[in-house]
């Protein structure tokens, strides 16, 4: 939600909204570097606060299991003697299984203001992160905020992450973004 200048930002659960800008200082080449912050938090179950409170509500925490009981793919939670529901995330919205064992509709909200150097919001599905990071996600939209071409950006970007999950996995899961080229004033 955006108020004049300040942002205010909700996330239940593992997609993830950045802010790029421009550094106030450049390189000793002349070139204008960029800075990036997250606005928000992947919940995910093997981070120490919801992993507490999922294994204090009687959940499960760990990875799937192969058929030769090998752990396969990230940390999800999991009813105590069951095989379900198998969420990767420790926040959901609707999953009432999931909720029985510690895991919260209940969003993280940050609120940031604004500054002119902000140029971009991205806002994507942990599909975009999961073999990205913030920076190589930030350097492939940059240059497409002086041409003012924010859905080119987008196509870039979900092509090169499907790209990428292909060198690394035969399945990919979803990608999805959105991006707010900003024109921020004092």
């Amino acid at each position: 939600m955006f108020k004049g200048n300040r942002l205010v930002s909700a996330n239940s659960g593992d997609s993830r909204a950045i802010v790029v800008r421009n550094s106030p200082s450049q390189t000793a080449d002349g070139v204008t570097s960029i800075q990036v912050e997250q606005l928000t938090r992947d919940h995910k179950p093997d981070e120490q606060d919801e992993y507490t409170r999922i294994i204090g509500k009687g959940g499960r925490v760990e990875a799937f299991k192969d058929h030769n009981g090998d752990p396969m793919g990230p940390m999800r939670v999991w009813v105590q003697h069951e095989d379900v529901p198998g969420l990767a995330m420790s926040r959901s919205l609707g999953d009432k299984v999931a909720q029985s064992v510690g895991v919260l509709p209940t969003p993280e909200i940050l609120d940031y203001t604004l500054t002119p150097n902000d140029q971009f919001i991205l806002i994507a599905s942990d599909g975009v992160f999961e073999f990205m990071s913030n920076v190589d996600v930030a350097r492939l939209v940059y240059p497409f905020v002086a041409k003012n071409a924010p859905e080119a950006a987008a196509n870039l970007l979900v092509k090169e992450a499907t790209k990428t999950w292909k060198k690394e996995e035969e399945v990919i899961d979803d990608i999805t973004c959105i991006i707010i080229f900003l024109d921020v004033k004092s």
